[in-house]
């Protein structure tokens, strides 16, 4: 047998994690409602997994006004529903430093049935300049039903 030994190619090394913006102090967040226990600084910052949920169904808006207008490259969101069967719409939107309107940059369904498709875990290239807010709108229910929006997870990356 002849063997010959190759250095791993650097092409099979995943990127590394992108560093997220801390939210906390760059933004200030604006939400439509919010249930108790599961506030939005559970799905903004820290490793918490209770997230963020609303306080009624409906629509939900969850709204990053940031104070210096910034960079984003990639978005990261996951929502859990462990509960009830539902297909749940959210738009992503942004609005640019100076600007009074805000542009669509995705809006996407998923549909949840637990227990086996409980977790939607969504990463976004994006390649936005000069942010001033970005907006997350959530249907819960496509359907009108009464299920409450949740986001587990949000983060930012200017990289």
């Amino acid at each position: 047998m002849r063997k010959t030994l190759i250095n791993p190619s650097t092409e099979n090394i995943p990127a590394a994690e992108p560093d997220y913006l801390d939210l906390e102090q760059l933004a200030r967040v604006e939400i439509s409602s919010e249930c108790p226990g599961y506030p939005i600084e559970s799905a903004l910052a820290g490793d918490a997994e209770t997230g963020w949920r609303a306080a009624g169904p409906g629509e939900q808006t969850i709204r990053l006004v940031f104070d210096q207008a910034r960079t984003i490259k990639h978005i990261f969101l996951i929502f859990d529903e462990q509960e009830q069967s539902r297909t749940q719409e959210f738009v992503l939107r942004w609005r640019g430093d100076g600007e009074d309107f805000f542009r669509d940059i995705l809006r996407q369904q998923y549909h949840f049935s637990p227990p086996s498709a409980g977790r939607e875990i969504e990463n976004y290239s994006v390649d936005l300049k000069q942010v001033k807010a970005l907006e997350l709108r959530i249907i819960p229910d496509i359907n009108g039903g009464e299920a409450r929006a949740t986001l587990t997870r949000l983060r930012l990356s200017a990289r």
